[in-house]
């Protein structure tokens, strides 16, 4: 508990652009000295960007699929130079007319605190959401930051197969969201605090996931950070250069979705924890979840590749401590892959498959076990 409450106080410093660096190495961060040691590095001056998101040892290729969106000519832009200019009204006012926006909030990084979720119409085409490393967004502990949902009518019903359509394509890079949290929305079932995106295609790039929440128990709902459902023809979400640390949910406290593939490529999942308890099905008595610490799949026919990426100290109450990995059915060509990335000490306080610590994965009709090439798990 000590490592996770220090955790949250980076965190938030990390997040009103405060600190420049922090390693957190031993329970000595919990002692008398260390408020000291954070009080000094806060006055520190601001940085003119925020850290680097990813893990920085990472290297994995980037297809041209998971690369950023160019900005060089914005559709819109937040802000008028002033952080004042820089308000939640105007990332809701621009994120629902759509295109590529950007935001000009001055020469310091900035916190926007989201007085209501940010909606993708349907009707757009592309939504790209571009804060040039000096801008997080807030949810204060009280809402979803980022919503998209093409099955949803109140964002205007474009197609009748609402489920497996192309657009909107929403990208979201070099970002912070924070504070995010989807407990009480109904949409969802209290998944994706952050991000909940069904439908269209979604692509992370550059960002970070801070302190993240969604509702703390039961089955098959998960994201503290991102959920994702019924993306384009089951193109994967990429996920690149990209921080997860600190989310709390039943499932998945960083990434969670069904039937989703996803490619995760160069990023860091760090000290986030699946809280729910009874598993999935559910055990008799119980809620359910509580699996997939940073990451957890479910669903047929769908693939999960990680390559160049750390997953450590995550923890989940029932399986995978680092991953959970379920596939129902069509799984002949389904797989987990992890290529020359780390996994260390992601306790699962239930089960595991035996051989990988951290993760639980299981197939009908699968491969019998993940892929691992290059990769350190223990």
């Amino acid at each position: 508990m000590r490592l996770l409450g220090g955790l949250t106080a980076i965190s938030a410093a990390i997040a009103t652009g405060g600190l420049v660096s922090v390693v957190v190495t031993t329970a000595a961060t919990t002692s008398a000295a260390a408020p000291a040691a954070r009080t000094t590095a806060v006055r520190t001056a601001a940085p003119a960007r925020l850290p680097q998101a990813g893990n920085p040892n990472g290297h994995a290729y980037v297809p041209p699929a998971g690369r950023a969106v160019s900005t060089a000519h914005p559709t819109r832009v937040i802000g008028r130079g002033t952080a004042a200019s820089c308000t939640s009204r105007a990332v809701v006012r621009a994120v629902a007319r759509g295109g590529v926006i950007t935001f000009n909030c001055g020469s310091k990084p900035v916190t926007i605190t989201m007085s209501a979720t940010a909606k993708v119409r349907n009707t757009s085409q592309q939504v790209v959401l571009n804060g040039g490393g000096k801008v997080t967004l807030s949810g204060a502990g009280r809402r979803r930051i980022l919503y998209m949902n093409t099955c949803d009518k109140r964002q205007v019903w474009t197609t009748s197969h609402c489920q497996d359509q192309a657009t909107p394509r929403l990208t979201v890079e070099n970002l912070t969201f924070t504070r995010g949290n989807a407990s009480g929305h109904f949409i969802g079932n209290g998944s994706g605090g952050a991000i909940y995106a069904q439908g269209g295609q979604l692509k992370v790039v550059n960002s970070r996931f801070i302190n993240n929440r969604c509702y703390r128990v039961g089955p098959d709902l998960g994201g503290a950070a991102v959920r994702a459902l019924m993306q384009y023809r089951n193109r994967p979400v990429y996920v690149v250069h990209s921080t997860f640390t600190g989310g709390v949910c039943s499932n998945g406290s960083a990434l969670s979705s069904i039937g989703v593939s996803w490619t995760v490529l160069n990023s860091l999942f760090a000290h986030n924890r699946a809280v729910g308890f009874g598993a999935n099905p559910k055990q008799p008595g119980t809620p359910g979840g509580g699996s997939g610490g940073a990451i957890y799949n479910d669903g047929d026919n769908y693939s999960l590749i990680i390559r160049g990426t750390v997953m450590r100290f995550n923890h989940a109450r029932e399986g995978g401590g680092a991953i959970f990995y379920v596939c129902d059915g069509n799984c002949g060509h389904a797989y987990v892959r992890i290529l020359r990335s780390t996994l260390h000490d992601n306790p699962s306080a239930g089960f595991f498959t035996a051989g990988y610590p951290g993760i639980f994965y299981h197939t009908t009709g699968g491969p019998p076990h993940p892929v691992v090439t290059n990769s350190k798990i223990n």
